[in-house]
């Protein structure tokens, strides 16, 4: 693809809870789940939070290019309080990153469509908690893949 830089992409699901993480080929052809890491909510302001610290290993371990971080949008393309919640969760991620860019994209739908998915394979209760994360964070970077790759092919066309 020209105009895309090649490399593994990490895509960020940020809940409550839980972040799911999922990751790109370096061709930006595929998303595959990666790993869900535990929120850390009771890191002092001053520390780095478990969950970001396991982020920037995964980054360094997986050679990453980029972060691809999912934003709750409403259906109705509002911002409400878990697009506030995730846009200064990446705002601190993006400090801890340093030089590895951190990108918003809207994530309308991806749990949604994520537990669908897994449900439709068989997947359903504890097992389903347990992976949905990272389906979800499959489904925000496969979108974003997808969105890049067809910019790169418009801009040719």
């Amino acid at each position: 693809m020209t105009g895309f830089v090649s490399g593994v992409r990490l895509g960020v699901d940020v809940g409550q809870v839980r972040v799911g993480v999922a990751r790109s080929d370096p061709h930006g052809i595929l998303a595959t789940p990666l790993v869900t890491l535990a929120r850390d909510l009771t890191a002092d302001p001053d520390a780095v939070p478990a969950d970001m610290a396991g982020l920037v290993r995964l980054a360094a371990e997986h050679e990453a290019v980029e972060i691809v971080v999912g934003l709750p949008v409403n259906l109705a393309g509002k911002h409400g309080p878990a697009a506030a919640n995730v846009s200064a969760y990446v705002a601190r991620l993006a400090d801890v990153m340093g030089s590895i860019p951190v990108t918003l994209t809207d994530e309308r739908m991806s749990t949604v469509v994520a537990s669908r998915r897994l449900a439709e394979r068989g997947v359903r209760g504890k097992r389903q908690r347990a992976v949905v994360d990272q389906a979800a964070a499959v489904e925000i970077l496969q979108s974003w893949l997808d969105a890049q790759r067809r910019r790169t092919h418009d801009r040719r066309s």
